[in-house]
């Protein structure tokens, strides 16, 4: 998604880090154990969070073995400075992500660390890291301890913004805000505490009053989403039991499409009997109407905010009030709601959820271990901050599509696959594959409904798509790496042959929603910028291009494995299509040396142009290249220099056209020296790692450890840019594990991890392949240096053919690969033509 900008990666390295938000707030990891005393307040052993620059200064682990990953995840990483991680209470994929609302402008997730805004309310369903539109955010649960100077029930002040209040703040200046993997709490000035846990469909809050609250007072928001876009809503409330059923419809937040909700709430007292509210009733705005139970008794208006209000009697014997709100989500009903609420959290056990959410984070985040022994201790928490990002999304609504009836899993919350395509599902294959197979599945099934594979999908609405098809390449790696699992693991064959067909070969009615322009690709192996068709947006026409040329790539690979060799001949043809777009005469303006790029082209073959600066930090027109049909310029987020290094399939041949193995070197530098590198936005992800293809491992491996220490860290701000879904928590790990991936291959880019050792158990495969580094001796600091650089490989004690991938066979058999490292940056890939990574153009994927 569309991310502020950061200044380049710069080759002196004469890094500034800071502990200080934008408003000067230090940025705390909440990360310390949460008791709470007496008068139901919680005290905190709270720490700094400490940037990756201090690496000299930090404490090292000396600990070789992790047994709790789970407690290293720092969730508040990246919740301000446009990180947009939502840091509440969910489960691996979880549907339900409860966590805290703010008012703050960057509240995409809800949440920001800055203490300066106002909390709003804690609602049931959230996305991670997304741009757009604020999305979900709904039905949110409010308490007040008091309402006005008289207390009463009509001055409760219900509307989103009457009830505003701050946190309290710590003396720090960080929130009193605490989260771990399936738990969140927080302590609000007017004396609350509140604390959210969550099962795959369901939230359990707690709400703690002050001592000597008289008139302990929930309310529940019917209408209030993100983008306050709700229209027909419902609600009905049980004066008895204090049920709260309701629904309303809400916009989708990156696309036309809107969609409908339902929630079913129910109260339970914390170690008492609460029992009936004594006071209740609907509220509209600012104004609570007891006696009230459905909203036929209101008038209302096309934009007004409505809900449920209840007091409640506290506990007779003077002591802390808690209460429980039970809140069950569905996209069907409300009756859905109530069952998932009542099946999922039968007895309102609010540690026993928690926990059990917190074990399956430990179990699923411990299939990765590495080896913290003279690792400094932030370096550690970063890669399971990162890796714990990259299993909030896609999100498991298996029997909640309201859209058809099957009993194939449904996944949502793909926002977006181009966001996500390039590295999340790499490392899902390394340690999750039947939570893979169960998207690729729901993906298929998709697929098979609506006739092509979802692009960008947000509460069951399609969205836009930001770029091309690239629910192609996710299913397309899942299969080049499971393809002989496909029984043990639900997966057909067929199917997801024939809706890689179907993206690849049949033009959608609108492709700005799903599927390809593939008409005129198939035609002419371009987009021509000068082609107005009545099915999408004549835009992003290069951008486009390459990524088709990458899906059908990846279409070929699945065909050669399949054995139809016709087919893998025609998709491997159509995947260097790329060259189609590549005018070997532009060259950047102030640097003739820089010469060849990817350009638009006209229907008649001729060239268009595009400033090769064009959506950079150095565009003199500043352009910004988002989705906006009055963008001509062919590029989607990035600049035509960045996107003319896009062709992971066949980088050989890049080489080629920029001129050779020098040139290219040369480019690679410019663009990190002038800031074309941008380590926000996804496709420059791989950028660090190009110099592999060079034959110039040594370079990829600085500049993918300076890329870290310049622009992540584990404080609030510690994220460039939006978290994406886990993207760029992915890209992150992958860069600490000392690897990249090539989706829809059997390769792996290899560098030297930030760890001695390395471990990925995989449940499928009933093995764990090792990664060691012979002669480890630490980190540099700023990633300059250091005894760093890949010497040699062996796998299994035998020597292995390359210094700069290795396959997937080695994560099959469950081998040791051992890496050698030196001092010395002018190593190399190895001694032979086919130590390089593989390429389209030399047979390397054949």
């Amino acid at each position: 998604m569309a991310r502020q900008r950061s200044p380049g990666l710069v080759r002196c390295f004469l890094l500034s880090f800071s502990l200080l938000s934008s408003a000067g707030v230090v940025k705390t990891s909440l990360a310390a154990s949460t008791a709470t005393d007496s008068s139901g307040s919680a005290t905190h052993s709270v720490l700094p969070s400490t940037s990756l620059s201090s690496f000299p200064s930090a404490p090292t682990q000396t600990s070789a073995s992790i047994a709790s990953p789970a407690s290293l995840v720092n969730l508040f990483i990246g919740t301000t400075n446009g990180g947009h991680v939502f840091p509440g209470a969910t489960l691996p994929h979880g549907m339900t992500k409860a966590g805290m609302d703010t008012d703050s402008p960057g509240n995409q997730a809800g949440y920001d660390a800055n203490p300066t805004f106002n909390v709003t309310g804690f609602s049931q369903l959230h996305d991670d890291g997304t741009g757009g539109g604020v999305s979900l955010s709904l039905f949110k649960v409010f308490p007040f301890a008091s309402c006005g100077p008289n207390d009463k029930f009509e001055q409760c002040p219900t509307s989103l913004e009457g009830r505003k209040v701050l946190r309290n703040v710590l003396d720090n200046g960080s929130p009193d805000d605490f989260a771990e993997p399936g738990y969140f709490s927080t302590n609000l000035s007017t004396g609350i505490r509140v604390e959210l846990t969550t099962t795959r469909r369901t939230a359990l809050h707690r709400y703690t009053f002050p001592a000597g609250t008289v008139n302990p007072r929930i309310m529940v928001d019917i209408t209030n989403d993100g983008e306050q876009s709700s229209t027909n809503p419902e609600m009905l409330l049980n004066a008895t039991t204090a049920r709260v059923t309701g629904a309303a419809s809400f916009a989708a937040s990156f696309g036309p499409g809107r969609y409908r909700a339902f929630t079913c709430v129910d109260f339970m007292g914390d170690g008492f009997e609460l029992g009936p509210p004594t006071q209740s009733g609907a509220w509209l705005g600012n104004s609570g109407i007891q006696q009230t139970t459905n909203l036929n008794q209101l008038y209302f208006g096309f934009v007004s905010e409505l809900g449920a209000l209840f007091t409640f009697a506290p506990k007779t014997d003077n002591s802390i009030t808690s209460i429980f709100a039970r809140v069950g989500v569905s996209f069907i009903s409300a009756d859905q709601a109530c069952a998932n609420a009542e099946s999922e959290i039968p007895d309102f056990n609010f540690d026993g959820a928690r926990q059990a959410a917190f074990d399956q984070w430990d179990e699923l985040l411990g299939r990765i271990q590495v080896d913290t022994t003279g690792v400094d201790a932030n370096t550690t928490q970063l890669f399971y901050s990162s890796l714990y990002r990259t299993h909030i999304s896609p999100a498991d609504y298996t029997g909640e599509n309201p859209r058809w009836n099957s009993t194939e899993p449904y996944y949502d919350s793909f926002y977006c696959n181009w966001d996500t395509f390039r590295t999340l599902y790499s490392l899902m294959a390394l340690h999750d594959p039947v939570n893979f197979s169960r998207i690729v599945r729901g993906l298929l099934n998709i697929q098979q409904h609506e006739g092509w594979l979802p692009e960008c999908r947000g509460a069951t609405a399609k969205q836009f798509i930001q770029g091309g098809s690239n629910g192609d390449p996710i299913v397309a790696e899942f299969f080049v790496k499971y393809h002989e699992h496909l029984d043990t693991l639900n997966v057909s064959a067929t199917a997801l042959y024939e809706a890689l067909i179907a993206d690849a070969e049949v033009q959608p009615p609108n492709w700005d929603l799903q599927g390809r322009q593939v008409n005129i690709w198939k035609t002419l192996g371009y987009i021509p910028s000068d082609v107005w068709e009545p099915s999408g947006t004549n835009t992003k026409q290069v951008s486009r291009a390459l990524e088709y040329a990458f899906g059908d790539f990846a279409i070929s690979q699945v065909a050669k494995i399949m054995g139809n060799t016709a087919d893998g001949a025609k998709y491997a043809q159509r995947a260097q299509n790329f060259v189609n777009n590549w005018n070997p005469n532009v060259t950047v303006p102030g640097r003739e040396d820089i010469k060849g790029m990817m350009q638009p082209r006209f229907l008649n073959g001729t060239f268009n142009f595009t400033d090769p600066r064009h959506c950079s930090v150095n565009d003199p027109l500043q352009s910004t290249c988002f989705l906006d049909a009055v963008n001509t310029d062919g590029f989607y987020e990035s600049s035509p220099i960045v996107y003319s290094q896009f062709v992971p399939q066949d980088t050989a041949k890049l080489i080629e056209l920029q001129g050779g193995t020098e040139k290219f070197v040369d480019r690679l530098n410019f663009i990190f020296e002038e800031h074309y590198f941008d380590e926000t936005d996804e496709p420059s992800q791989q950028i660090p790692f190009m110099y592999h293809y060079a034959n110039q491992p040594g370079l990829s491996t600085q500049t993918s450890r300076q890329t870290i220490a310049q622009f992540f860290n584990t404080s609030v701000n510690g994220l460039p840019g939006n978290d994406d879904s886990g993207a760029m928590g992915s890209y992150v790990a992958f860069y600490l594990l000392g690897m990249y991936p090539v989706p829809a291959t059997r390769q792996f880019l290899l560098s030297s991890p930030y760890f001695p050792e390395v471990s990925f158990t995989n449940p499928i495969f009933g093995n764990a392949t090792t990664i060691r580094v012979k002669n480890f001796s630490g980190n540099p600091a700023n990633g300059t240096g250091g005894n760093v650089f890949v010497k040699s490989v062996t796998i299994d004690g035998q020597p292995w053919k390359s210094n700069c991938f290795i396959d997937w066979d080695a994560f099959q058999t469950g081998s040791t690969i051992e890496l050698e490292v030196t001092t010395d940056i002018s190593v190399s890939c190895g001694a032979n033509a086919n130590s390089l990574p593989p390429s389209l153009s030399t047979g390397g994927f054949d």
